[in-house]
């Protein structure tokens, strides 16, 4: 029966880039892991997976140029600011890998058998990961209905990882959440599911399941950006003054007044309170402000970005490099300022925090916080920097490891805002800016002052 149902699929395969198929022809359970249906999968659809095991979301990582260096960067070896870093803790970071399980340094990424087609392809919205499975599929999942039930990704798809960066709904990006799922005008013009309703690629265009665009927090260096200028020119508007604005503005800054317009995001991380014997709390917004096991949060609603110059490129802080802890640590950040021709007034949101950091070797340290031994186990932080630091075969390749003395720093971390376009109605408006408006720093731009009144000598917004 299931050699039938091969040639079948194969016989409507040619079809499959013109409709829908029907995979109920050719998917035959029942299946006891994920696994078990990607076998099934690549007897038709083999390509396919080659073609995605060459993508950053099945490596976690890209080559890419920063000042000075190459480095291979991703999200399997990046420092932030939230969770710090998935070494050590494979098992709760990887339940958001386009694949089954990735528990430790072990995982074989050249198991075509471990690729997850359904957690992109799912259309019944009951496929659902284990948090803390290592990526396999929760045992309540019908995998047979599922899997016959595949089709191309709607934005619920992207979103299962994408909108829960971080640990939950909108904690990360600021400007990806849950209500981008089935947002309104007011919330994203461009996905209004009433209007436009976009989904994720059709800015993301996709070939050969290499997604365009990369997020700066983990790809830095990334050159496969998408923008604004895909679909509209650079010229977009009927006001000749507000076109001038467009050689030194980005669309994104008068165009998105505001981030996590409906779920507040998370805006600080200070882990240097965690372990205090102290009441948990919740602010206004019924957000946690302190828990034991991590320590103490800030969150914000309809929050107003920071401005920066950036040029498409910028910097990010690897494992092992030197710090000075009298120093704010900037993990990612862009690239560019006022005499950049290259760069442009672009939006971000900044998160702040306060991260352990080896205070002998300075370096930041990498701790094992989930598990076994981890630090929301046995709330030692010596123990959690030795088995975290052994984990990271970055600092392993480095001859790094945990000197047994640590410290608390400052950090931030800029994230690029580019969803939540807001209707051209509530677009900024001059007086935002200009004259008495302070929504952008002049001075920490570069500027003397509002250029509007002072051009002299300066690059400026307004010519």
């Amino acid at each position: 029966m299931k050699t039938m149902k091969l040639v079948v699929a194969l016989a409507f395969c040619s079809q499959m880039a013109y409709a829908e198929f029907d995979h109920k022809e050719v998917i035959e359970g029942p299946f006891t892991q994920g696994s078990d249906v990607t076998e099934q999968c690549i007897e038709c659809h083999e390509d396919h997976a080659k073609e995605f095991m060459k993508s950053s979301h099945w490596t976690w990582e890209l080559e890419q140029e920063l000042p000075g260096r190459t480095v291979k960067r991703g999200k399997k070896n990046s420092i932030n600011n939230f969770c710090v870093s998935i070494s050590g803790n494979e098992p709760r970071c990887t339940s958001c890998h386009a694949g089954y399980g990735w528990k430790d340094n072990s995982f074989d990424f050249t198991d075509m058998t471990k690729v997850d087609c359904l957690v992109c392809h799912d259309t019944t919205g009951t496929y659902i990961k284990e948090p803390a499975g290592a990526g396999e599929a929760m045992a309540k999942v019908n995998l047979e209905r599922v899997a016959q039930n595949v089709g191309q990704p709607v934005r619920d798809n992207c979103g299962t990882c994408h909108f829960y960066g971080g640990g939950g709904d909108a904690v990360k990006h600021g400007d990806l959440d849950s209500s981008m799922s089935y947002p309104e005008k007011d919330t994203d013009v461009h996905m209004d599911t009433d209007g436009n309703d976009f989904q994720c690629q059709t800015c993301h265009t996709t070939a050969s399941h290499q997604i365009s665009g990369n997020a700066m927090g983990v790809s830095p260096g990334g050159e496969n950006p998408i923008g604004c200028e895909n679909c509209h020119d650079s010229a977009p508007h009927d006001n000749k003054k507000l076109n001038t604005h467009t050689a030194a503005v980005a669309c994104q800054t008068c165009h998105i007044p505001f981030f996590a317009r409906n779920e507040p995001t998370k805006m600080r991380w200070d882990w240097s309170t965690a372990g205090q014997e102290l009441t948990e709390t919740k602010d206004k917004n019924g957000k946690k402000t302190f828990m034991n096991k991590k320590g103490s949060f800030e969150w914000q609603k309809m929050v107003p970005p920071q401005y920066a110059w950036f040029n498409g490129k910028a910097d990010a802080y690897m494992a092992g490099d030197k710090i000075d802890p009298a120093q704010v640590i900037k993990l990612t950040y862009p690239l560019g300022d006022i005499n950049d021709s290259k760069a442009k007034i672009y939006p971000f949101k900044v998160h702040t925090g306060k991260q352990i950091f080896d205070s002998k070797l300075n370096i930041l340290i990498t701790p094992k916080v989930f598990g076994k031994n981890g630090y929301w186990d046995k709330f030692d932080w010596d123990l959690a920097s030795k088995l975290g630091m052994e984990a990271n075969t970055t600092m392993k390749d480095k001859g790094l490891s945990y000197s047994g003395e640590h410290g608390f720093v400052e950090t931030e971390m800029w994230w690029r805002i580019n969803h939540m376009v807001s209707p051209k109605e509530q677009a900024l408006q001059c007086s935002d800016c200009h004259n008495k408006g302070q929504r952008l720093g002049w001075q920490a731009l570069g500027y003397d002052g509002d250029p509007m009144k002072n051009k002299k000598g300066k690059r400026h917004p307004t010519d």
